[in-house]
């Protein structure tokens, strides 16, 4: 008995065909048992091609039937071949049903949305950060409302997934939930990964996504400028918890680093560099690559001020630092308190520490990359674009130069 699996095309005339055409016949073979079911395609006989399994020709017709039956073997294949690799019983029957769409499971969006999810919950911290976790659980919800929204219902299967649903998604998310286009793109990018899942795992036979492209929208990065830095620096405040929003905030102007690295820095990542003097050295929590930052004079007081706090005495963290939402919250009473106009938030600092304290002092922005933990120059070039203020300087001083040459 035959092993092979072999899908053979061939023209089979019925009562009511005329002698010249014929409808386009599939058979399956496996195991020397076969299975037989109707194209629907019919052919003029004299135009077929038993030696090749295919019409002859070049006409746009005998194309068009050549790529069907093309496409038709690809997916007999694919069945084939899923079946043998997740060690399921394989027949030409069992093949030809689930092409008709018959005798498989239909794998289900949320479901498979969920799997993902569990499987990453426990790689945070081997390779996911709970950031990650939190934004793939956030376009998990957005789904599940926007299926109950405008499909009334609470799931679907994955296979009715196409570009309909995405651009549906889209609205959705920018219409109701108000989000901004950078961030649906980015919960939209999230979705991808899901439905590039079910792809490779052959649970859908063609990618939604194929004809569906995203772009990201440039946005002005907001910054402190060095008379706002030093306003703020200036300020007294009597009040405790402004006093230690204000240092940890000018602790991240000077550093650059992200309030969730500065909540959890450590004695551990404060070293001696090379040139005697200290440095913070530390992992990025969102991206786990490397900052290398030397401390200037201003985050050397600040963590000088808290040495004696006592979650700093406990020997876990060198500042204690509040939390996001509480630091964001004061920070807008600091600045009514500074006279600044600028909405502050704790990753403005960020900002602040790549334009004004480096980039328009005239740092290499490969430097401000490598201290910033970039993995991508082009990252960091997103900073560089917003310094006008910089750009009329240095023309300012050109035409001095020029004035002088004269």
């Amino acid at each position: 008995m035959s092993n092979s699996f072999s899908i053979l095309f061939y023209p089979k005339q019925r009562p009511s065909d005329s002698l010249e055409s014929a409808v386009l016949y599939t058979r399956i073979t496996y195991k020397g048992k076969r299975s037989e079911f109707s194209t629907s395609r019919r052919i003029e006989i004299k135009y077929w091609d038993s030696r090749s399994g295919k019409t002859k020709g070049n006409s746009d017709e005998s194309r068009a039937i050549n790529r069907f039956l093309d496409t038709v073997r690809s997916k007999l294949y694919q069945i084939h071949d899923r079946l043998l690799r997740d060690n399921k019983p394989i027949s030409p029957s069992i093949i030809k049903d689930i092409h008709f769409g018959k005798g498989e499971e239909e794998r289900m969006l949320m479901e498979i949305f969920q799997d993902h999810n569990d499987q990453m919950k426990r790689l945070i911290g081997k390779g996911y950060t709970k950031g990650t976790m939190q934004r793939y659980d956030a376009c998990k919800n957005h789904i599940e409302n926007y299926l109950l929204f405008d499909y009334k219902k609470k799931d679907i299967p994955v296979q009715e997934v196409d570009h309909k649903f995405i651009t549906g998604f889209d609205h959705y998310l920018k219409s109701q939930k108000d989000c901004a286009h950078n961030t649906a793109l980015k919960y939209i990018v999230n979705f991808k990964k899901i439905i590039r899942i079910a792809y490779a795992n052959q649970w859908i036979d063609r990618d939604p996504f194929f004809h569906w492209k995203g772009t990201w929208k440039s946005s002005e990065r907001e910054y402190l400028t060095d008379m706002e830095l030093q306003k703020m620096a200036e300020v007294e405040f009597d009040i405790p918890r402004l006093d230690l929003v204000r240092d940890i905030f000018l602790f991240c102007c000077y550093t650059g680093l992200a309030f969730a690295d500065v909540k959890k820095l450590s004695e551990n990542d404060i070293v001696i560099g090379m040139n005697g003097k200290k440095w913070i050295k530390t992992k990025r929590q969102k991206t786990n690559s490397m900052s290398s930052i030397p401390i200037l004079e201003v985050p050397e007081a600040i963590l000088e001020k808290y040495i004696d706090h006592p979650q700093v005495q406990s020997g876990k963290v060198v500042l204690p630092v509040l939390t996001n939402q509480k630091s964001n919250a004061y920070l807008k009473e600091i600045a009514d308190v500074c006279g600044i106009k600028k909405i502050l938030t704790t990753h403005l600092a960020r900002h602040t520490f790549a334009t004004t304290v480096t980039l328009s002092k005239g740092v290499p922005i490969e430097s401000v990359g490598k201290m910033l933990g970039h993995k991508s120059l082009k990252t960091t070039q997103i900073y560089a674009k917003v310094l006008d203020e910089k750009v009329g300087r240095d023309m300012e001083a050109l035409e001095e130069k020029m004035r002088l040459q004269k």
